[in-house]
Parts: structure tokens; C-alpha cells; sequence
């Protein structure tokens, strides 16, 4: 049977996030039998995927898909992966060079933030880097409110660790903030993120009416919970738009999001641009207007220091990537010099 692949595509697929601009994307790897969908898990080496025909499991091509991605199956295989709108990415947590993507083609990223441990604002801002670097536009969700005593004075407190950002108080148990979370992931597709006990889980079963999601109880020491979110699922919203529910991060690593280090602390670089000298380190430089502000308690220096340590972190990670390239291009010409030497003693015989 072939894909629907008019400007009207199938409503299955539509139901998932299918357009005309996917469908012409597509239509350079469609051949007789093969079919269109999106990515919904992976798992152990196996991928979940929506199709017109319903939910397929199939194997992963020369490419592993990740949650999110658009696909083309043939005999239950994927034969391509379509290029991405967007893609959101952390260091991989093993410490190499390779980047793991949590989520590709997302419009909105959630950053659940539990109220009874506190803001910890060091995490969101790492959060927000990687969701300002992927193309999304971040929305920080301070969750379980109900708690709280004054969650307007809450929400302020996190929103100065995430200029240019949403920050919604939301409780699944009053219903407070939902609406307005609702409405930001009817924008296409949104991906949840935080911490293991943040309620993300919690939050999306709010979000799509029902149950479908398992939840945990948290450590009331230290608001640590168990992950009841054991893969990245991707499921369609009665109210419109598509959400990825993700396990809770333990490491949040940057690669490769310089300009998302930069949205995330547009008032630091606002600083460092009024700053005397354009190659200012910000140490001892006469005219620093970062280290005045500092000096001055008109920057947290936390949030300076905050700054610092993710670039110096996401310069780290781009020398490691450029290790282990060149590495890679060592390797490669060794191996074509052995080939061209045996060749020769080849002809010498």
C-alpha cells in the first residue's frame, strides 16, 4: 500500500505532527512499500513507530533514530531518517566526545523543576542551554506548588536563573498552572525534562487526561525519586500537539551549545559586551563591566561562576570532539597506507 503523501496527509500521521514540508522530505526515500512515521521509543536495539498503518516495531538502519525522529520503514527496517527541524542534546553521560539526543524535532522544551528541594538553579540554567541551543523555545515548569507557601515569590526566585524564559508555577493536585502548560505544548511537539521525583510523569498524565504514565513517590531528604519514566515515550495529546516524556537526567553535560550558553545568560553577555575591551577576560582587565557588576551585587556571582564553568565545560567537550577527529583521520590513513603497502609488496613478487 503507498503513503499518503498529498499536501492533505494521512490523519493518522497528522495526529503525530505530519505535514506537507515532512511528506516532500520524503518523498526522495519512498519507493514501493515503504512507508512513512514517527519515531515513538527505542529500545534494546529496536524502534516503536507511528505509522497511517498504526504503531509498528521495526529495526534501525544505518542510522539509530532517536524519539521524535520522522522515518522511512520498508519490511519493518528504517531505510532513512529525515533531517531534523531541531534536536536536543546533552554530552553523553559515559564522558565521550559523542553527544546523545534526547529528543529530535521538538518545538517546545518543559524543564520540570520541583518546589519542596528548592530551585537549584544551577541545573535549570544547564537545562535552558541545552533548550536554547536545540532550536526550542524552554518553558521552566516549577512544580508540586501546592507545597509552598508563597509560589509567587518562588517563581520570581527561579526566574532570574532563566531570563528570556516562561516560568509556570504549576500542582497537579489543584489543577494551578495547567492550563497555561497546556497550551504550550499544544504548539507541536514538547518534550518533558528535569530530575528523577519533579513530577514530569505526574505532570504528563495531567496533560493528557488519564493514567498512561507510571508514577513514584520521592525521598523527602532530598526530593530524589525513583525513575518511573524508564525510556523516551512519545504520545499524541487529546487536546492537540504531541508530547515526549523522558526518564529524570542525573548529569546534564553541554556540547556544542555555545549560543545556548548564551541565551541562557543573556545578562551576563549583555554585560561583557559594555566591557572596555573586546577581548576582556574578565579577570584583572581595567574597564570589566562583568566584574563591576559582580563587585557592585548587581550579578550573583553564583550566576557568574555559573557562566564560566559551562563554557569552560562545553570548550572542554569541543577539544575532545576535535581529539578524537583527528584520532579517527589517523586511523583512516594508517589503514589506507597498510592497503597501499601490501599492495606493493604485491607487485614485487
Amino acid at each position: 500500500m503507498s503513503p499518503d503523501l498529498s499536501p492533505d496527509p494521512a490523519p493518522v500521521l497528522c495526529r503525530y505532527g505530519w505535514d506537507a514540508s515532512w511528506a516532500q522530505l520524503a518523498l526522495a526515500h519512498l519507493e514501493s512499500g515503504h512507508v512513512p512515521g514517527r519515531v515513538a521509543r527505542v529500545d534494546r536495539g529496536r524502534v516503536d513507530v507511528h505509522t497511517e498503518h498504526g504503531r509498528l516495531r521495526a529495526a534501525p538502519g544505518r542510522e539509530v533514530p532517536a524519539v521524535g525522529d520522522w522515518v522511512v520503514l520498508a519490511s519493518s527496517v528504517v531505510t532513512a531518517v529525515l533531517p531534523r527541524r531541531t534536536v536536543l542534546t546533552r554530552a553523553d553521560a559515559s564522558g565521550r566526545s559523542e553527544g546523545q539526543v534526547l529528543a529530535a524535532n521538538v518545538d517546545t522544551v518543559l524543564i520540570a523543576v520541583p518546589a519542596e528541594v528548592g530551585s537549584r538553579p544551577g541545573r535549570v540554567e544547564r537545562l535552558l542551554a541545552l533548550a536554547w541551543e536545540s532550536g526550542a523555545t524552554p518553558v521552566v515548569v516549577l512544580t508540586k506548588v501546592d507545597g509552598l507557601e508563597d509560589s509567587p515569590a518562588a517563581v520570581a526566585d527561579l526566574a532570574l536563573a532563566a531570563p528570556g524564559a516562561e516560568v509556570v508555577a504549576v500542582s497537579a493536585v489543584t489543577g494551578e498552572g495547567l492550563d497555561v502548560v497546556a497550551a504550550a505544548a499544544a504548539r507541536g511537539t514538547t518534550v518533558l525534562v528535569g530530575p528523577s521525583g519533579a513530577g514530569k510523569s505526574t505532570l504528563a498524565n495531567a496533560l493528557l487526561g488519564e493514567e498512561v504514565l507510571a508514577v513514584g513517590e520521592v525521598r523527602a531528604r532530598d526530593g530524589k525519586g525513583r525513575h518511573t519514566t524508564a525510556h523516551r515515550e512519545l504520545v499524541a495529546l487529546p487536546s492537540g500537539g504531541v508530547l515526549i516524556d523522558t526518564p529524570g537526567l542525573r548529569a546534564v553535560g553541554v556540547r556544542d551549545a555555545a549560543e545556548g550558553i548564551d541565551r541562557a545568560f543573556t545578562d551576563v553577555v549583555d554585560l561583557a559586551d559594555a566591557c572596555r575591551f573586546a577581548d576582556c577576560a574578565h579577570d584583572h582587565e581595567p574597564g570589566c563591566a562583568v566584574r563591576a557588576a559582580v563587585e557592585a551585587g548587581e550579578l550573583p556571582a553564583r550566576r557568574w561562576a555559573a557562566y564560566r564553568k559551562l563554557v569552560r565545560e562545553d570548550e572542554w567537550a569541543a577539544a575532545r570532539t576535535d581529539a578524537r577527529l583527528a584520532a579517527e583521520r589517523r586511523a583512516r590513513w594508517k589503514s589506507i597506507a597498510k592497503a597501499q603497502r601490501a599492495a606493493y609488496r604485491e607487485r614485487g613478487r
